[in-house]
Parts: structure tokens; sequence; C-alpha cells
């Protein structure tokens, strides 16, 4: 039993050293210094690592040795890296305890009463804060009272023999202005992390009145759906003289289960919000749209060239009647020959004939390789008695947005504001503990007047110049 008993002391005493190492760890501000210093290096290695989707060209200038130290540090992400969260933990594990161990003596000094009668406060007290007024100690007392009920708190007040003391405090909230900065910087600190866990970096392409409901994730390189639609009801692009983007713009509707419910417009530097979800002006381009204009040659006894504008899928009738074609494919530049499609043509009777059709067609033959020539897949007369030529694609101008969800911006933002109005208390305002002494002499009431303050000595001199004189006022001598 004895045994038991050791062994449980021990252990219980062991628990409590590894907890009081751990607590006076985290509770120095040595270490404070140090994760501060880690963390201005990070962001300095961050701002010349190139992050994310900039750092393909970084990366490329790198020897294999060096691309893997890199890769393998995450220093091309390091803001959503481990090592870099558990940083950032560590400050915030560091700013609680911290917080925490100072508290206690912070609320000790909040609810101390000092005595009223004190009088080391009046030592050495400059001849202008001290002056004779006339008047029984009674009505003296209460005019000075009156004065301090309207301008401090914890107003406290006691008669000794033919002394008489008030006591008064000013800006104890004050002492709170380190905590407000604290809880700041764990609240940036945390909504920080909140936008490396639960937030994403997305992109998406939208053809003009088009729609999509899913963005690639850029780190990821998977699709995500959102919980709605975008569509782009109509996009454009404004050119300076020498050809260089003026401005380029999207109007989007933003649609929930088919049902619009808000339009807004995209600008570069103008980004708007729906859902939660950020999307910016990133870039812009085109692409070949659905409709395809076309040349129909039909060589018989009587040739006919018919003018045709297609939709791409979409069955449409030959001009003689023979079938059917339809454009199956349509490319923008195709093996950098220009643009080209690719037509199946369905007869009446027989299989089916495919084959491309270029824009630039005895251009586009001469690049090709003599066995592709001999191939009908390159024929535009394959169908006879048929030759398609392809007058031209029409294009559409394309949105490249940048979408982002990051739900800690709020909290990054509260942190923000939280962190002025805790500076401007720290540093601004300040604890001030006034004492005033009347003393009954026989050249009348003499009216003494000190004070004590936790910083800023400046506007302790200030506050008991204006106090004094007011004290002078309410018996009418001039300050």
């Amino acid at each position: 039993m004895a045994f038991y008993e050791t062994i449980t002391v021990m252990t219980k005493s062991k628990s409590k050293n590894q907890s009081n190492i751990i607590w006076g760890f985290f509770s120095t501000v040595k270490l404070t210094i140090v994760l501060l210093i880690i963390l201005a290096i990070v962001s300095i290695l961050g701002t010349l690592v190139p992050q994310e989707q900039g750092a393909a060209e970084f990366a490329r200038r790198l020897n294999p040795a060096m691309l893997q130290i890199f890769t393998s540090l995450d220093l091309f992400d390091m803001y959503h890296s481990i090592w870099f969260r558990v940083l950032i933990g560590c400050l915030a594990m560091n700013l609680i305890i911290c917080s925490m161990d100072k508290f206690p003596a912070t609320w000790k000094r909040f609810i101390a009463r000092p005595e009223p009668d004190r009088t080391k406060p009046f030592d050495n007290l400059p001849p202008e804060q001290s002056f004779l007024v006339q008047g029984t100690p009674e009505e003296t007392a209460n005019k000075v009272n009156k004065l301090f009920q309207s301008r401090y708190k914890k107003i406290r007040e006691k008669e000794v023999g033919a002394n008489r003391f008030f006591y008064g405090e000013k800006g104890s909230y004050s002492l709170f202005g380190v905590y407000f900065v604290h809880l700041s910087v764990l609240l940036i600190l945390v909504g920080s992390l909140a936008g490396s866990f639960f937030g994403f970096d997305a992109y998406v392409n939208i053809l003009e009145g088009e729609q999509i409901d899913t963005v690639m994730l850029r780190k990821a390189m998977n699709p995500l759906n959102l919980e709605f639609t975008v569509r782009c009801d109509k996009f454009t692009v404004d050119f300076y003289e020498n050809g260089a983007p003026k401005e380029y713009r999207s109007d989007l509707s933003f649609l929930v289960k088919g049902k619009e419910v808000a339009k807004k417009s995209l600008l570069v530097n103008h980004p708007v919000e729906f859902m939660g979800i950020t999307f910016y002006q990133a870039s812009y381009g085109s692409a070949p749209g659905k409709t395809v204009r076309l040349k129909i040659s039909r060589n018989t006894a009587e040739p006919t060239v018919t003018d045709m504008r297609v939709e791409a899928g979409k069955s449409t009738a030959l001009p003689g009647g023979e079938g059917k074609f339809k454009v199956i494919d349509v490319r923008e530049d195709i093996m950098k020959m220009g643009q080209a499609v690719l037509i199946s043509v369905q007869p009446d009777q027989g299989k089916p004939v495919d084959f491309w059709v270029f824009k630039q067609g005895k251009m586009a033959l001469k690049m090709l390789p003599e066995p592709m020539l001999k191939s009908p897949k390159f024929n535009p007369s394959a169908f006879n008695p048929y030759t398609f030529f392809l007058d031209g694609l029409e294009t559409k101008f394309y949105t490249g947005l940048q979408v982002n969800r990051d739900p800690g911006v709020s909290i990054v933002w509260i942190g923000c504001f939280l962190m002025i109005a805790g500076l401007f208390v720290t540093f601004f305002l300040s604890h001030n503990r006034i004492w005033v002494h009347l003393l009954k002499t026989d050249q009348g009431m003499k009216i003494s007047a000190a004070g004590t303050a936790n910083r800023n000595p400046v506007g302790l001199e200030r506050e008991l110049e204006h106090l004094t004189r007011d004290l002078k006022g309410l018996f009418g001598k001039k300050g």
C-alpha cells in the first residue's frame, strides 16, 4: 500500500513538473520574439519565392536537387503547409498562455482599492498643486465630492482628524488594452487558419452566354461543385489605341436551383461575392462558338453552291436531299493549320462519312504528310457529289475568373479593427489614480491634488493641472 502511494505521488509530481515545463516554455516573451522573427523570415521568403500558380516559371530555373528540396518543404505553397500551420499554432498558444499567465495580476490591479488616506502621493508635491480656500470643512468637502463624482469612478472618502481624503480613478480599463491586442492577433491567426483549412482557390472560364456550376481547384486540379450556377450574360472589352486591353467587364447572373437570384457586374479590381464565394476578373480570350459558316458545292450537271450557317452538333439536311450532315467537332487552330471542323455525313443509304474541312484548305493540305493526304479523312470531297468549304467560325469571348472562398476574412477584419482599438487603449489611455487632500489650517482649508499613472506621465500632469484649475474654480479662485 505504501509502495502504491509512493508511485502515485511520484506520478503526480512528474506530471505537474511536465505541465510546468510546457507552461513555462509557452509563457515566455522570448518565445514570442523568436516566433515573430521566424514568421518575418518566412514572410520574406514567401515574397521572394512565387507561390502556387506563379511558381511554375521559377521552378523551371531550379536544378533537380534544389527543386526536390523546395517541393518537399512546400515552399511553393508555404502558407498552406503543415509546418507553417504549426508555427501559427505555436504563436497562438504562446499568446494564450502569456495572457493567462499575466491576467491575474492585471485583474488584481483592476479591482484593487487603495486607501484614500495615503500620504505618499503627496510627497514632494509641486507648489501649484496646493492652494488655500475659505470655508468650513463640510462645505469644502461637499464641493470637492460633487466634482469627484462627476469626473472619476470608484470614489472613496475618508476623514482622519483634521484631514479629509478623496480618492478616484480614471481609465482603469486601459489595463486590458494589451489583452485586446493579444485577442486581435489571435483572431487574425484563427482567420488565417480558417482560410487555410476551409477555403479554396480555383479558376474557371465561361463562354459568353454559357453557364457553369463547377470550378477547377488550382492546387489539386480537381473540379469542385458549386451550390449554384454562374452565367456570363455579356462580356465586353475596351482597348487602347495601341491595342492593349483598357478594361474588360463580365455581366454575371447567379442562379440557385435554376432560378435567377442575382445579377452583378465584374470588373478588374472590383470583385463580386455570392454565397460566401468571391469572383475576380482574371483574364479573357476568344473561343469558337457553335455556329459554323459553310459553303457546300454540289458537283452535278448543274453545279450549285449553297451558303449555310449550321449549329455544331445539330443535324442538317444536305442541299440535294441525299441525307443529313452535322458538325461533330470544331477547332480554332488544329495542328497550327488554322480553323477546322469535322463533318459527319449520314446518307440515306450507306455508312456515315467523316472528314475534316479546313478554312485555309489548300495551305493546310500542303502542311500534311503524304499518307494523311491520301486518307479520305482529310478530303473535303469525300462524300460525292459534294465538296465542303469552311467560311469561318463564330467566335465568342470567354471570361476567365479567379474563384476564391476564404471564411476567415471576416474574422481577420474583426481582428484588425480590434487591434486598432487595443493599440489606441494601450498607448493613448492610462490608468490614473487621483487623490485630493483637505487639511484645516489657521489660514483656511488647504487643498492638495496628487496622483499616479501606469503610463503617460505627461497626461497625468495635464490631468492634475485641469483638476487643480477646476477645484479653484469651485471656490472662485482664478487658475
